[in-house]
């Protein structure tokens, strides 16, 4: 179940702090995750994931995308975590710590079982895996591939830096190498991948470096720790005027070329061949999903 709706953004909240997630739709991202691990002490959990189920079940998301973070399947709350956001009705759920594929199984079949209890449709519960340590990028085809329901990977960079004993830079030449990897296995495997959160809240300039760097690589999108970093990351995924329109230039002349055996074209003062026509579509199909393209070459 490969779902390639826009995912732009991933906004991080506290599922238990009811004060910021009750109208968190109003800031625009495309999805949020609402987060059981990190964010909640350990004599919270149960409460927090009290707070989840009424958050999924009361509150208008007004078609913005609702993701939980549960618990680590190495600790004794995953299990109900996934029971109570299935319940809930959330659109998907996030594994932490992910290394191996049967972690992924696991919580496939966990999930499947939730959906039968709770009487949810059998498989629309999508699934996407953290990965946050040298053995998880190594694994990380494995990982795409280990249920239908894998709709991404995501990196995670501070235990990600942490167990490869890595610095921090501005540059992020600490997590090249992991990047790299998580694009390839992702793309080679059908799903989608995401970029680590940028910590620096206030250098908005930073961010859109950062966004830009992982754009050009190949990723869907970024995870977000504050509604200030979200239009920046926008902008730089929304495909510009400029780029729309090379876009429908070079679908329109391949097309019309097609029947005449001509496969290389000028275009915009530039060369094309076929190659580029589904790039061409997915920076229309992309602008389309941002509200931006009104045509219906797509």
């Amino acid at each position: 179940m490969q779902d390639q709706r826009l995912r732009r953004t991933m906004m991080f909240l506290n599922a238990q702090r009811s004060s910021l997630i009750k109208d968190a739709y109003v800031y625009g991202a495309d999805s949020v995750m609402f987060d059981l691990e990190d964010a909640v002490a350990q004599k919270e959990k149960d409460s927090a994931r009290v707070q989840l189920y009424n958050t999924l079940k009361s509150i208008d998301y007004r078609g913005v995308e609702r993701w939980v973070r549960i618990n680590a399947t190495d600790s004794e709350w995953f299990k109900e975590d996934i029971r109570a956001s299935v319940a809930g009705g959330c659109e998907g759920i996030r594994i932490p710590m992910t290394e191996t594929a049967e972690q992924v199984q696991l919580v496939d079949q966990l999930v499947t079982e939730a959906e039968k209890e709770f009487g949810k449709e059998v498989g629309s519960t999508l699934l996407m895996a953290a990965l946050e340590s040298p053995l998880a990028i190594i694994n990380c085809y494995e990982i795409c591939k280990a249920s239908d329901r894998m709709m991404g990977v995501a990196l995670s960079a501070g235990d990600f830096r942490r167990t490869m004993h890595a610095q921090s830079t501005e540059t992020g030449e600490e997590l090249a190498a992991a990047r790299g990897q998580i694009v390839i296995a992702a793309r080679a495997a059908g799903v989608m991948c995401f970029d680590t959160v940028y910590t620096d809240i206030d250098n908005l300039e930073g961010l859109r470096k950062e966004t830009e760097l992982i754009r050009n690589m190949g990723f869907d999108g970024k995870s977000v720790i504050s509604p200030k970093q979200i239009a920046t990351i926008h902008d730089v995924f929304t495909p510009s005027d400029k780029q729309i329109r090379h876009a429908e230039h070079i679908v329109e002349a391949i097309e019309e070329n097609k029947s005449k055996g001509i496969g290389v074209l000028v275009v915009d003062g530039q060369m094309v061949d076929v190659a580029h026509v589904e790039g061409a579509y997915r920076t229309l199909t992309m602008a389309k999903a941002a509200g931006k393209y009104k045509g219906d070459l797509v």
